[in-house]
């Protein structure tokens, strides 16, 4: 009898192990390999030439009173919007960007002798046209000009080609690197956009009663791109 339950307590005590190491496969063996991996960053640039120009119109009047140095302005500075949009800008494309009125004093600043109101008009055009808008803001009372700011209208479109570019060369640096390290690169496993830059709008030098030269300008994109790597 006593040998009997020997047998049988055995019986338990190996079927017990043998699920024990079902339930955790993980002991006996060694841990999977981590996965190789190669992480690079890329850099794509488009260069385009600008086809946009926008300017600034201001509009300056003086009057004894708030009221009418308002009222004034508001006068001309429709003016030159009108004067704009005949000269073939966009009614879209013309908006008052600032408004403000300031009185003017007394040297000692003790007295107000009356009021300064200004209006700033903005207008985007195409640089073919700048010259002929130009003059016409001026000619129907613009006093004040700021511009042109140069852009491109496409300037999204442009940036999607950086980023291919920019893709490109990440996977060239890649390439190069498991080269180096004696691998072979895989597929891509992420790809994260960095700070893209559009060209900020350039003010460039001009020549009203000439055209406008646009130059060229350069639109950047960048990536960090992880790919997978075996041996």
């Amino acid at each position: 009898m006593r040998l009997r339950w020997a047998f049988l307590i055995a019986a338990v005590l190996l079927t017990a192990s043998a699920i024990a190491g079902v339930a955790q496969p993980h002991l006996g063996r060694s841990a999977d390999a981590p996965a190789k991996t190669i992480t690079v960053s890329g850099h794509g640039t488009v260069t385009t030439v600008p086809d946009r120009a926008s300017f600034d119109f201001t509009v300056e009047t003086r009057a004894q009173t708030a009221a009418s140095a308002i009222a004034h302005n508001g006068t001309a500075a429709a003016a030159v919007a009108q004067a704009v949009e005949n000269a073939g800008v966009s009614a879209a494309d013309v908006q008052t960007s600032q408004v403000s009125l300031a009185p003017q004093t007394t040297q000692d600043g003790l007295t107000i002798i009356g009021y300064a109101a200004s209006t700033t008009i903005t207008a985007k055009t195409t640089i073919a046209k700048a010259g002929v808008v130009v003059d016409a803001a001026v000619k129907a009372g613009a006093n004040g000009i700021s511009g042109p700011n140069l852009s491109r209208s496409d300037a999204d479109g442009r940036y999607k080609d950086a980023l291919k570019n920019a893709v490109a060369d990440a996977k060239d640096k890649a390439t190069a690197l498991a080269a180096a390290g004696g691998l072979t690169l895989g597929g891509v496993q992420s790809i994260v956009e960095g700070a893209g830059q559009l060209p900020v709008p350039l003010a460039g030098k001009a020549d009203f009663a000439a055209a406008i030269e646009p130059g060229t300008q350069t639109i950047e994109a960048s990536v960090t791109v992880t790919y997978s790597a075996t041996s």
